[in-house]
């Protein structure tokens, strides 16, 4: 099977690299020189077990050109989106698509395109980008792929996969699925992103901890029904098991990229306030990294 991704950052790299081992994979890069140095040197991955493993894809600024035997895979961050809509509203609507961004903000926006088969995934794993042919495998986890529109048929050769360093499972509800992401993300994301630290330290200090704790009665009381699914043992598992992990949040801020603040703890902000419940802590944290994205601003 063909599968072209879409996004060549460090989560697009690692889907790109674990694919590559059972399909024909293309990677749709946004800078020539990444393009050129992933054709020149191929896709190396460093596994978790510190294993390196090469692969050899094709890297292009442009789509390839497709058949029904196809699957695109879009792993640009959400802020990029818009960009890349016309670009899938002109491919044949038998070309299934996978979504693969954080929060919930690009969910009815996808389900705009024409294609008959619309689907989203979670990843449940970690990433880094060390450079522009390099990715490093951060923290085990699945990738969850729920189909809204359409037959998961034409993902049932992705969710054959074997390989049990990258699983694939699928996920029934998309929208409960990403909602659900987008909940587990507002504890760590914005907290490392304005600390500008690790996800382990969130647990290693008391004075995090209780902000972690404070949040997770706020949702839980927001969201009982979601919210019964994990324990606040589960969160505090979470930043142990990713300790040594930059958030991608941190990672945007680092890098001077816009953070996925808004379709992550925007969108939970906003659907409480729809029920007319107030999130005070998760509330603060955004607007301390709107301001933090607004210095950055300032200085351009």
């Amino acid at each position: 099977m063909k599968v072209v991704v879409i996004g060549a950052g460090a989560i697009g790299m690692l889907v790109a690299s674990f694919l590559s081992m059972d399909h024909q994979v293309t990677l749709v890069t946004r800078r020539s020189q990444q393009a050129e140095q992933l054709n020149r040197h191929g896709l190396k991955r460093v596994n978790l077990d510190q294993t390196i493993h090469h692969s050899t894809i094709t890297a292009s600024l442009k789509l390839p050109l497709m058949n029904a035997n196809t699957i695109v895979i879009v792993a640009v961050k959400y802020g990029q989106l818009q960009s890349i809509y016309p670009l899938l509203n002109s491919l044949p609507k038998q070309i299934p698509l996978l979504f693969l961004q954080n929060g919930l903000a690009h969910f009815e926006e996808a389900l705009t395109l024409p294609q008959n088969t619309i689907a989203f995934g979670s990843c449940q794993f970690g990433a880094q980008k060390e450079n522009d042919h390099t990715v490093i495998h951060r923290g085990a986890g699945v990738l969850k792929i729920a189909v809204e529109r359409g037959s998961k048929e034409q993902f049932s050769t992705l969710l054959k996969n074997k390989n049990p360093k990258f699983e694939l499972e699928y996920a029934p509800n998309a929208e409960q699925m990403l909602f659900e992401k987008a909940l587990l993300n507002c504890f760590i994301n914005p907290l490392t992103a304005i600390l500008k630290v690790k996800n382990g330290y969130l647990i290693e200090q008391e004075a995090t901890l209780q902000i972690l704790k404070q949040m997770y009665v706020e949702l839980k009381n927001a969201f009982p029904k979601e919210m019964a699914k994990f324990s606040f043992d589960d969160v505090k598992s979470l930043c142990e098991k990713t300790a040594t992990n930059t958030s991608s949040m941190l990672a945007d801020i680092l890098n001077e990229r816009p953070t996925e603040i808004e379709t992550i703890a925007g969108a939970i902000i906003r659907k409480a306030s729809k029920k007319e419940i107030k999130l005070p802590t998760l509330t603060n944290l955004y607007y301390l990294l709107k301001a933090e994205e607004g210095k950055r601003v300032e200085k351009m």
